[in-house]
């Protein structure tokens, strides 16, 4: 991995909302029930290295999602709360680049670099190292510091969560982000 401090990376942290784990409503199971623990720890570490952090909240326009807009599940779990010098960037679609001025901030910021985590790992986070990537970003993706949910395929079968994560996961690796472990991530600080 070629990232350290100096390069000044940014925590993208994409909604980590309450009601991301409603159960049955993105799917019946999801893996990587460590994912918020990593989160934290990745935040606490972007805090404490005074590194800039960036919020992105799904602010659904389904009345029925748990992450509509004036919901409770709408809210930012308890442990990620913004501090009042880190951006929200509120989306009501599965990119934090679209409908948001989230590229201007970081190219203004002077940004080159983003480590991406959150939820989840085969819609909105997907879609946003995708974008970022193609926007010229260097993308850092947290392997462990994002899940998926079980999906049901056109087929009808229904495929395992951690096999959804595995996929995408693959899919994304090389071609739009290097793929990095939180314990990995942690090294840069060293």
């Amino acid at each position: 991995m070629t990232l350290t401090k100096k390069d000044n990376p940014a925590l993208l942290l994409i909604d980590v909302q309450k009601g991301i784990n409603s159960p049955g409503y993105y799917g019946t199971e999801r893996n990587n029930p460590q994912a918020e623990k990593n989160i934290e720890a990745l935040l606490k570490k972007w805090r404490t290295e005074a590194l800039p952090i960036y919020h992105v909240k799904h602010c659904s326009s389904n009345p029925e999602s748990p992450l509509a807009k004036g919901k409770p599940g709408n809210d930012f779990q308890d442990f990620i709360i913004p501090q009042p010098n880190e951006p929200v960037i509120e989306k009501d679609v599965n990119s934090a680049f679209i409908g948001t001025d989230l590229r201007t901030q970081l190219e203004n910021a002077g940004i080159q670099n983003v480590v991406i985590v959150g939820l989840t790992t085969e819609h909105c986070v997907s879609t946003s190292t995708r974008m970022a990537s193609n926007y010229g970003f260097n993308v850092f993706l947290m392997e462990d510091g994002v899940a998926a949910f079980d999906k049901i395929g056109a087929n009808g079968k229904r495929y395992d969560a951690q096999i959804v994560h595995d996929i995408e996961i693959a899919n994304l690796k090389d071609e739009f982000a290097t793929v990095v472990q939180t314990e990995d991530m942690m090294r840069v600080f060293d």
